[in-house]
């Protein structure tokens, strides 16, 4: 019998549906490039386009990732702007900004054969020793720690880099990477997501059409995501829980995941943090989640798509997982660390302009009418207001000895549909009810 939450939506859908848009993207003539197609080959090459986009489009792109989301740039920040050649357009328009702001930029590109300039490239985690892999750098943590504010463009020109690598390898890379990333999440940072050849295929789009998308939600202006996030933040911050119910659509039964929200805060993301955005989320207490959950909607993390998830918890950990694609590579998630069977995060997706399902987790995540969790770390702000000062980090210590606060290597969101067709069925905040409305969450009357 076909399943009443089969997705219906990844496929479907024209862009941007709402929402005001500064500049209309152009991409109306890829370009045609060369380069090595086959990391571990340099024998067969391929020629490739690369996305068009106009000038005045990445201008007000940057404009937003500088302004709005950094909050500015002063003479006395050092911009750290990282993303692969393949998206250099748009790094080089936030390279000139910083500049003329005063400010010093510095641009870190990232080899081909890398992940998001993690630690080590897939070269290092297919050949290298473990004790090769333990030498890190210097440079690599004080590049970070010198920084003020860091802007990544996310997008590469192979996503499956790291396919094939043993579990037990990519959660030693994840590891190893883990305490950078905590630099770059104490200082105002955002990313955001440029569009290639290799992503589109990836998703299975025309470069063209997935050009447009990625622009027109990159280029619009995210402040109307505040108003519907200001009537839902009161509900969500009088909430000591939260109900998650779906549905398993094969064994046709729903499932209730509870969250104990009592130690965070919501926190309401407009362009802040990731862009686009739109978003209500906050980070649960980690040793109090209980129950189950269907995850409808695929994701794709280091080239590898995760679909069909289903978790089990008890006492705040996983007990029991399985994916209907991807169960080996949810498994290396999982099992990288103690956290990462753990949540660190619960959200509401806000944005109702995004009416195409994208595997890409910074697009998937945000659609109006989904539910995200997220395997792994917690994030500190959701539970004080500054984690850097004194007051802050005394709270963060004993969140973190209680179990509250949760660590890990891994930050894994995985998304569920409550719109209709999808597997998600109610939601509750404390003792209110919610519901999905013309692409947003409400209270249910």
């Amino acid at each position: 019998m076909r399943s009443v939450c089969e997705g219906r939506h990844s496929g479907s859908g024209r862009g941007i549906g709402s929402g005001r848009q500064e500049h209309p993207p152009l991409a109306p003539r890829p370009v045609e490039r060369r380069y090595n197609a086959d990391r571990r080959s340099s024998a067969r090459r391929l020629t490739v386009r690369e996305a068009a986009i106009e000038a005045k489009a990445l201008e007000t792109w940057a404009g937003y990732l500088l302004e709005h989301s950094l909050g500015g740039i002063t003479p006395q920040d050092r911009v750290m702007i990282k993303g692969e050649r393949v998206c250099w357009p748009l790094m080089a328009v936030l390279e000139r900004r910083v500049i003329e702001a005063g400010g010093v930029p510095d641009v870190y590109l990232i080899p081909p054969n890398n992940d998001r300039g993690r630690v080590w490239s897939a070269a290092m985690g297919r050949a290298g020793s473990g004790e090769q892999l333990a030498r890190i750098p210097d440079w690599h943590g004080e590049r970070y720690r010198s920084m003020t504010k860091y802007v990544e463009v996310l997008g590469g020109e192979d996503p499956a880099q790291f396919r094939g690598l043993p579990a037990d390898r990519v959660q030693t890379l994840a590891a190893a990477d883990r305490p950078f990333a905590d630099v770059r999440i104490s200082k105002p940072w955002v990313i955001t997501l440029y569009p290639t050849p290799a992503f589109a295929e990836l998703e299975g789009m025309d470069l063209e059409d997935y050009t447009g998308f990625i622009v027109r939600a990159s280029t619009t202006d995210p402040r109307p995501l505040l108003e519907a996030e200001q009537l839902l933040e009161p509900v969500f911050a009088s909430a000591a829980a939260m109900t998650i119910v779906t549905e398993h659509p094969e064994q046709g039964r729903e499932l209730t995941l509870e969250l104990d929200l009592s130690s965070g805060r919501p926190m309401m993301s407009y362009g802040l943090r990731n862009f686009p955005d739109g978003e209500i989320f906050t980070s649960p207490d980690a040793g109090g989640t209980e129950g189950e959950i269907f995850v409808d909607l695929p994701v794709n993390y280091g080239g590898n798509d995760i679909k069909g998830i289903y978790l089990r918890f008890e006492a705040g950990r996983i007990v029991d997982f399985k994916a209907a694609i991807g169960h080996d590579h949810l498994a290396a998630i999982i099992g990288t660390d103690e956290g990462s069977r753990r949540l660190g995060e619960v959200a509401l997706g806000m944005n109702p302009g995004l009416d195409r399902v994208l595997k890409h987790p910074l697009f998937v995540e945000k659609v109006g009418g989904t539910l995200h969790i997220a395997i792994g770390a917690s994030y500190e702000d959701s539970y004080v207001e500054d984690p850097r000062s004194e007051e802050g980090a005394a709270r963060i210590k004993e969140l973190e000895r209680s179990g509250a606060l949760n660590r890990s290597a891994q930050h894994v969101d995985i998304v569920t549909d409550f719109r209709p067709g999808g597997c998600g069925r109610r939601v509750r905040l404390g003792d209110v009810g919610l519901k999905v409305a013309n692409g947003v969450w409400v209270v249910a009357p």
